[in-house]
């Protein structure tokens, strides 16, 4: 019987489920470039509906979430002010090097991070843990969350899928605004 979604498909379950066993861990991490200690992309076996899936689950810390928000809203402000405005994008030299903005680039530049220090300082911007699951993702189920974790790492990730599973996951209401860390010099 054809699957619609792969990530149902019995097959595909015990072909992942054979490599979790051969690594001895419960999930598997989905090579990204955007994997870091505050970001992962990862593969687990759970149950939705009574039937077993495959979750593409993304896991970051809360401190990534209100940043990502902070900027979103950033760009945002950004837009209204500057009409023009479709993104900064960066690009490279022929030797790696960035190249300079234009002038209107770096403007719009300056906008932000001031819009963002306002919105860091008013504490405007204010996230919560959370899952969001969704059910017509292409390969399985897609899952985002965020928690009130320093990093994501492999003892983080596993107690979640743990807790995930077991219906024992419980989040943390408090609403949280957290500052830029300025790098000390």
């Amino acid at each position: 019987m054809p699957f619609s979604n792969p990530g149902f498909n019995p097959e595909q379950i015990e072909k992942l489920r054979a490599e979790l066993k051969k690594s001895g861990k419960v999930f598997k991490v989905i090579p990204d470039d955007e994997n870091s200690d505050e970001f992962v992309n990862f593969y687990f076996i759970g149950m939705y509906e009574g039937k077993e899936v495959i979750y593409d689950a993304a896991l970051y810390t809360l401190r990534l979430h209100h940043a990502s928000e902070v900027y979103e809203l950033a760009e945002h402000e950004a837009a209204k002010k500057f009409p023009n405005f479709k993104g900064i994008n960066y690009e490279e030299d022929e030797n790696g090097n960035l190249k300079p903005l234009s002038s209107e680039e770096e403007e719009i530049g300056w906008f932000i991070t001031e819009i963002i220090m306002d919105l860091e300082e008013e504490e405007a911007v204010k996230v919560q843990e959370f899952i969001d699951l969704d059910t017509h993702h292409d390969f399985g189920i897609g899952l985002d969350a965020a928690l009130n974790v320093e990093e994501i790492n492999e003892h983080v990730v596993t107690k979640f899928i743990t807790d995930f599973n077991e219906d024992t996951l419980v989040l943390d209401e408090t609403m949280y605004s957290f500052q830029t860390e300025e790098d000390e010099i």
